[in-house]
C-alpha cells in the first residue's frame, strides 16, 4: 500500500501531525491528515462491531462502538509525551459489556481462537484488569487488534488499531461512576488527576465490589472489610460523593429519532446533554468534524449501537445513569457488613 493511495499519508507524517498537536502548532494541511486518518477508523469499527455482534448474537452481551474525540486525542498525547500518534491503539474502540467474569471469559477465549485476518497485537494477559487491577481500582480486558482488510475491502485501513474493552456489568457501572463523577466535579479518578479524596473513594468503592460480586479481590487487597467501610464512609462524609449521586436523576430520552443508528452526543455546560441523531454514517462523521469546530469546549462524541437501549447502556456516563452503581454499592456494603 502506498501513501498515495491512503488519503492521509504516511505513518510518519500522522506522527509529525499528533506532535504539532500536542504542541498546539498543527497546520492546515496536517489538520485535514489528521481528521481523514481519525475518520478511516470507522471502517474498523465498522467491520469490527459487525464481527463481535455476529459472534454475540443470541447471548447476554451488550455491544457498542465509539471513535476517540478530537479532545481525548489531544489530552492522552498530552498525558503521553513520548506516545506516537500512528500507535495510539484507542482510537477506535468497541466496548463488550458481560453479566460476569465467566461470560467475559468464554467469548473472549473463543474470539482468541477465531479464524479471521485481523491481528491481535497483545499478549493474552497484558491488559488483564481483572486479574490485575489498576491501582485506581479500574477492572476490565482490552485487546488491540490490527485491522487487516478481507480481499480488497478498505485495503487504505490495513495496520490501523482498534481496542475492545471487556467487562462485567459490575465493573461498567463502577466505570460509569467515575466518568460521571469526573463530569460533575472536575477531579479525573481515571487519571488520578485532582482531589486524592475522590481517587480515593473509587479505589475503595472498586474492592467492595469486587469481593462482595465478583469474589475477586482490587487493589487494596490488604484492607479488612472493616477497614474498607469506615474509609469509605469517612472520605464520603468529606465529600459527599454518594449523595451526589443519589440525588442525580438520570436523563431518560423518549424520542423515536433517536433510533438512530449513528448518534452525536453533545454534553454541554449550560443545556446538559444534547441528542443529535443520523441516518447515514457519512453525515454523521462531517456533523461530527463541524461540531467540534462550533463547540471546543464541549463534550462530544459519534456513538453507534443497534439500540436506544443498548446506547445508554454502554455510554451511561453522558446520560449520568448511575442507579447500578448505587444500588450494587448497597449490596456491597450490606455483605462485608453482615
Amino acid at each position: 500500500m502506498t501513501t498515495t493511495e491512503r488519503p492521509w499519508g504516511s505513518r510518519g507524517a500522522i506522527n509529525r501531525a499528533g506532535d504539532a498537536l500536542r504542541g498546539r502548532t498543527l497546520s492546515s494541511g496536517q489538520a485535514r491528515a489528521l481528521e481523514l486518518w481519525r475518520l478511516a477508523h470507522k471502517d474498523v469499527i465498522n467491520s469490527f462491531q459487525s464481527l463481535l455482534r455476529q459472534r454475540a448474537r443470541g447471548k447476554d452481551i451488550e455491544v457498542a462502538q465509539r471513535l476517540k474525540r478530537r479532545s481525548t486525542i489531544i489530552d492522552k498525547l498530552s498525558r503521553h509525551p513520548r506516545m506516537q500518534l500512528a500507535r495510539m491503539d484507542d482510537v477506535a474502540g468497541c466496548r463488550l459489556i458481560f453479566p460476569n467474569v465467566a461470560a467475559l471469559t468464554s467469548f473472549r477465549e473463543e474470539l482468541h481462537r477465531a479464524k479471521f485476518n485481523h491481528v491481535r497485537r497483545n499478549e493474552a494477559a497484558k491488559y488483564d484488569y481483572i486479574t490485575s487491577p489498576t491501582e485506581r481500582g479500574y477492572r476490565g480486558i482490552h485487546d488491540v487488534y490490527e485491522y487487516r482488510a478481507r480481499r480488497k475491502r478498505s485495503p487504505a485501513c490495513n495496520g490501523l488499531l482498534i481496542e475492545l474493552q471487556f467487562r462485567t456489568q459490575l465493573q461498567h457501572a463502577w466505570a460509569t461512576a467515575v466518568e460521571v463523577v469526573t463530569q460533575l466535579t472536575e477531579n479525573e479518578p481515571k487519571f488520578d488527576r485532582g482531589d486524592r479524596r475522590h481517587i480515593r473513594l473509587f479505589c475503595l468503592a472498586s474492592e467492595i465490589l469486587a469481593r462482595v460480586h465478583e469474589g475477586r479481590k482490587s487493589c487494596l487487597p490488604d484492607l479488612s472489610d472493616r477497614q474498607l467501610i469506615e474509609e469509605l464512609d469517612a472520605l464520603d462524609a468529606q465529600i459527599g460523593v454518594m449523595n451526589m449521586l443519589l440525588n442525580l436523576a438520570a436523563i431518560k430520552w423518549i424520542d423515536d429519532q433517536a433510533k438512530s443508528k449513528h448518534v452525536i452526543l453533545q454534553s454541554t455546560t449550560a443545556e446538559g446533554l444534547k441528542l443529535h441523531p443520523f441516518d447515514l454514517e457519512l453525515e454523521a462523521s462531517a456533523a461530527l468534524l463541524e461540531m467540534e469546530k462550533l463547540f471546543p469546549e464541549d463534550d462530544i462524541v459519534l456513538v453507534g449501537a443497534d439500540s436506544v437501549a443498548e446506547m445508554m447502556s454502554a455510554f451511561r456516563n453522558y446520560f449520568r445513569d448511575v442507579g447500578d452503581f448505587l444500588h450494587l454499592m448497597d449490596g456491597g456494603r450490606a455483605g462485608l457488613s453482615a
